[in-house]
């Protein structure tokens, strides 16, 4: 079971939120708590909803997004370089220019060049936080 406390404190005129959330899972997660993050609450929804994240920055400024990848096959541009931390789940992953598939788990990264591509394969589902650079 899944139990969640948030604390928000909005903006006027803004559709940023202010979230501090804590969760606590039967799923195996690294990074299991954001504190104090400038979340946008609009969903960037990917490849018709098979991929959904969320925006938001950290008090030192830092843009990051939190997500999920539902099982497919994908590929993803980039414009920032990025990491990809994966919270709860597998996937597998290439880099643009590679043959080789490699699996990453809850707790494992990958990273990407700045404008490049990476494909990936999800067959239950990937959760992740993507560091940009």
């Amino acid at each position: 079971s899944e139990s969640r406390k948030s604390q928000s404190t909005h903006k006027s005129r803004s559709k940023k939120i202010i979230f501090v959330v804590f969760f606590n899972s039967s799923l195996t997660m690294t990074t299991s708590t954001i504190q104090a993050a400038l979340l946008t609450t609009q969903a960037n929804v990917y490849f018709d909803g098979r991929c959904v994240s969320h925006s938001f920055k950290t008090p030192s400024g830092e843009e990051k997004s939190v997500g999920v990848v539902l099982p497919a096959t994908l590929t993803f541009n980039t414009a920032k370089a990025e990491i990809m931390e994966c919270v709860a789940g597998a996937c597998e992953y290439r880099l643009k220019g590679q043959e080789q598939w490699h699996t990453v788990q809850a707790g494992e990264q990958f990273s990407i060049a700045e404008n490049s591509s990476f494909d990936i394969k999800v067959t239950d589902s990937f959760h992740y936080i993507c560091h940009y650079a």
